[in-house]
């Protein structure tokens, strides 16, 4: 594995960070630099950064060069459930055991595959591995997914959320009853298990607030509604107070799992608001919850 290093100086900064690994590096693409940052084989002062990252003179630069695996997208015909479309944006109710976009060890079967054949593979967003891509849902968490066609509606809305614009709300069981409350607590990636996230000093802003719907001596069924958007936030926030997701196979309770035979969380992404990137016009999306949540609401 060839690694470089340099130092950005006052003549590259100000740039996004994969655009000008392109142009400084002109034999390899922009989308082979998104794979390098998206895998964390580019570091900036030896740490991961997004590839929107703008830099900065003085910022050292990593870049641990790897071949590119071979990551031909595949249009596949797999049903959507499509909630909301137009010519610029989509949105469906994602399922459980889908994955959002590809990546190692799951290159198919995923959202994007869908979409590409959805669309008959005609779509602007120049994107290796996430064509359309704004937002993500876990691979077990159902409800409303959304995704751009075009280039201004993508960018559009990326920004909508990097500026917390785009309202969205959960539906979730939970072991314990929360109280009705705001969850203020930073979260990190866990210090030894890498594939997981925790609370922890230092670690990013992430605010979640709870609203309880109904409860019985054993569950409750919630209202959860971020207002930032960390990896796992509601999952991670909801375990720190004690009432971690049924059914969730990270942060969730492996006894109770069991009993009640839940393997993936019982988390459902019920609405999202936005303004649409290209009339303006307030948009409010809502998914039906799916067939095992809802019966597990009627019984609480």
């Amino acid at each position: 594995m060839d690694k470089n290093n340099f130092l950005i100086t006052h003549e590259d900064e100000s740039q996004r960070l994969d655009k000008f690994l392109a142009e400084k590096f002109e034999a390899k693409s922009r989308s082979y630099f998104q794979y390098l940052i998206d895998k964390g084989s580019v570091l900036v002062n030896k740490q991961k950064v997004k590839k929107r990252f703008v830099c900065k003179a003085g910022d050292e630069i990593d870049i641990f060069f790897q071949a590119l695996p071979d990551i031909t997208l595949k249009a596949e015909n797999i049903p959507l459930d499509i909630l909301y479309e137009d010519e610029h944006i989509i949105a469906i109710n994602k399922p459980a055991n889908m994955v959002v976009h590809p990546a190692s060890g799951n290159w198919s079967k995923t959202f994007v595959n869908a979409l590409l054949y959805h669309l008959k593979n005609k779509i602007e967003i120049d994107d290796q591995i996430r064509p359309g891509i704004v937002h993500r849902l876990d691979k077990d968490t159902t409800g409303v997914l959304l995704a751009a066609k075009t280039i201004k509606a993508h960018q559009n809305l990326i920004e909508q959320f990097k500026l917390r614009q785009i309202n969205k709300k959960y539906l979730a069981i939970t072991i314990n009853k929360p109280e009705n409350q705001i969850i203020n607590a930073p979260i990190a990636r866990h210090p030894i298990k890498r594939k997981e996230m925790s609370i922890i000093d230092g670690g990013k802003e992430a605010i979640t607030e709870i609203e309880v719907i109904k409860y019985n001596d054993k569950f409750s069924y919630i209202l959860a509604t971020p207002k930032t958007g960390r990896t796992h936030q509601i999952r991670v926030h909801l375990k720190h107070i004690n009432c971690p997701i049924l059914g969730d196979p990270i942060y969730g309770s492996k006894n109770v799992n069991n009993k009640f035979n839940f393997s993936t969380q019982l988390l459902h992404a019920y609405l999202i608001e936005l303004t649409h990137p290209i009339t303006n016009k307030k948009i409010k999306i809502q998914a039906p919850p799916p067939l095992n949540l809802k019966k597990f609401i009627e019984q609480i």
